[in-house]
């Protein structure tokens, strides 16, 4: 823990990840004081009464004047007008930062508008529920997990190091990206398998009624694990496939292309090509475990 690391931190959106974010700031003393730029009132009236912040207004010149950090915790797609919105009143020294898993349109929509001398240091913690709002937070969320940076060239190292510090307190592990390469990274082990849970769950509710009610009566782990994805909120990820098409595409081609192989396998009764693919998926499982990311 650092405590005292930031005078003042402002979450801008306490959903899900800010009011988590805004938890392990509390528990970890990381700040003198802590506000939110939140527009919707029952949520702010809800971080004030869960004492995850300080301060809790709509008003950006309250939100961020005097803050040392200040964090974009909202949709992607609204990362332009709100870096518009709280520019004037963000001092010299300052560091901002975010949370979105798009990091390529997050640099194109926000650099524009920083004024001199502040610091942008993105962040994208690989971490998060289908649940959503400032009671859907906990400060253990992030523990275990990556976070990972995509600072442009010539950030401050001053300004890297304390948005470093701030997410090993919250007990992720920091690697420092390329911000083209995490969207590349991120389409495949993300983006791609909400899209696909959003289209297997979206078929199911085409199906008649009558099979519609069993596919739920019988939903084992694979399907059930699929609408846990897609009850993700549908205006972060909408904002997510827009600002990365081009990698998505990319890597949705690829899978379009091993799909249709599938399909000529089982159609063919080529027992063992299944087999080989079967095989080669286990051991990706058991990667993934060993890097205790299961």
């Amino acid at each position: 823990m650092m405590a005292g690391l930031f005078d003042k931190v402002a979450i801008i959106g306490i959903g899900h990840i800010g009011s988590s974010l805004a938890r392990v700031i509390k528990r970890d003393g990381l700040a003198g004081s802590l506000v939110t730029l939140e527009n919707n009132a029952a949520h702010r009236a809800k971080a004030l009464e869960l004492g995850i912040v300080d301060e809790a207004t709509d008003d950006p010149a309250i939100a961020v004047t005097g803050a040392d950090l200040v964090v974009l915790a909202t949709p992607v797609g609204t990362y332009a007008g709100l870096a518009q919105a709280i520019a004037p009143f963000l001092k010299p020294g300052a560091i901002l930062s975010d949370v979105g898993s798009v990091k390529m349109a997050v640099l194109r929509d926000v650099l524009p508008h920083l004024p001199d001398g502040v610091s942008f240091v993105p962040g994208h913690p690989i971490a998060g529920t289908e649940h959503s709002g400032p009671t859907a937070g906990f400060a253990e969320l992030f523990r275990g997990r990556w976070c990972i940076l995509t600072p442009p060239a010539g950030t401050e190292q001053s300004a890297i190091d304390k948005v470093t510090a701030l997410w090993q307190s919250a007990g992720s592990t920091v690697e420092i990206m390329e911000a083209s390469y995490h969207d590349r990274v991120l389409a495949i082990t993300s983006h791609l398998p909400h899209l696909i849970a959003y289209t297997i769950v979206g078929t199911a509710t085409d199906l008649e009624a009558s099979l519609q009610q069993e596919v739920i009566k019988f939903s084992a782990s694979g399907f059930r694990d699929f609408t846990r994805i897609a009850a993700s909120d549908p205006v972060m990820w909408r904002d997510i496939f827009l600002n990365n098409r081009e990698a998505v595409l990319d890597v949705l081609q690829r899978f379009t292309e091993d799909l249709t192989a599938l399909q000529r396998a089982i159609r063919w009764g080529e027992g063992d090509k299944l087999e080989e693919l079967f095989t080669r998926t286990r051991a990706i499982r058991r990667s993934i475990i060993d890097a205790r990311q299961a």
